[in-house]
């Protein structure tokens, strides 16, 4: 039977997951979209739960996994996107096991825009930056955004949410050098750090940096630019940064 109406509670299980944070915590799932990320799920062995699609059945789809026909509306309606793939779907949200290495980790503070925390995280994925640390008021990981700019990184990475306290509790453990991305008298050429086995912390672009944050830090770096450019994009920055981090090791 093809799934026609919005009231479906499928339909608006997928919806609420793809509009609310505060769901997808209860729930514990989030919303997936398009073949690409459904496959990236699967092979990452996360537990997809709802699958809705139109048309054909995708073949890669296990046999054993149900999956409900809908129309093409619905897939649409459920989306976050404006010209959606044929496939939507719920999967729970992995959760990271242990404690942070800190070693070699890029922390981000307050990065509240989600295309930017999840093509970090794409890149950490593509440079060997095993684990992404998420201080204070961050985007969520879970939303769709997030989720799709990432390119699948997400289900990889290893992602801890740590308060400010809990960075400097883990800083004093491992013994290991924090540096901060800030424009500031204080920083260094980024080529004079040290960095293979640091952790390098990146703000958003209003405002950097915390105080509190900078205070933990053992050193601030900055990326040299032509005089006439004020900053980077986040993003782009935190990619510098993770190169310079990586590059012996590549």
């Amino acid at each position: 039977m093809i799934i026609q109406s919005r009231k479906n509670d499928a339909v608006r299980h997928l919806k609420k997951l793809g509009e609310s944070t505060a769901y997808r915590k209860e729930q514990n799932e989030f919303l997936i979209e398009g073949t690409k990320l459904l496959k990236e799920a699967l092979q990452n062995g996360l537990a997809v739960k709802e699958i809705l699609y139109c048309g054909e059945r995708p073949e890669f789809i296990p046999p054993e996994l149900e999956a409900k026909e809908a129309e093409r509306n619905i897939i649409e309606f459920v989306s976050s996107q404006k010209t959606p793939q044929n496939v939507v779907c719920s999967a729970e949200i992995p959760q990271t096991r242990g404690e942070p290495e800190l070693s070699g980790a890029i922390i981000l503070e307050n990065m509240q825009d989600p295309g930017n925390v999840g093509t970090i995280l794409r890149t950490a994925n593509a440079l060997g930056v095993g684990e992404v640390i998420l201080i204070g008021s961050c985007a969520d990981l879970w939303s769709p955004k997030t989720v799709r700019a990432s390119m699948g990184a997400v289900f990889r990475e290893k992602c801890f949410n740590l308060s400010l306290d809990d960075l400097k509790e883990l800083k004093n453990k491992k013994k290991v050098k924090v540096f901060g991305a800030a424009l500031s008298e204080k920083s260094a050429d980024i080529r004079s750090a040290s960095l293979s086995f640091a952790a390098v912390a990146i703000g958003n672009e209003g405002s950097g940096l915390s105080d509190r944050l900078l205070e933990l830090c053992d050193g601030q770096i900055i990326i040299p630019m032509q005089p006439e450019c004020e900053s980077l994009n986040a993003a782009a920055a935190a990619a510098v940064v993770m190169w310079e981090m990586s590059r012996d090791r590549l």
